[in-house]
């Protein structure tokens, strides 16, 4: 999934996409162990798209941490 299609969605669909693609590197590295995995491909893309998710998460909560502190005065 690409960066920006990950900054298009809701932060509820971004926790499911999150979960789904946890699920989804799971099963590869299942299928990676009992020799079942045809893509091995699909393993990096996979944790790509996680880091994508995290990434995109952790910049709207450090947005909203910020917007939500006023500035300190001297």
């Amino acid at each position: 999934m690409e960066i920006d299609k990950v900054r298009a969605l809701t932060d509820g669909e971004l926790e499911d996409q999150l979960r789904q693609a946890k699920q989804d590197l799971w099963q590869a590295r299942f299928q990676l162990t009992t020799r079942q995995l045809k893509d091995y491909s699909s393993i990096p893309q996979t944790r790509r798209t996680i880091a994508r998710i995290l990434t995109v998460q952790r910049e709207r909560r450090d947005e909203r941490s910020r917007a939500g502190a006023e500035p300190v005065s001297r």
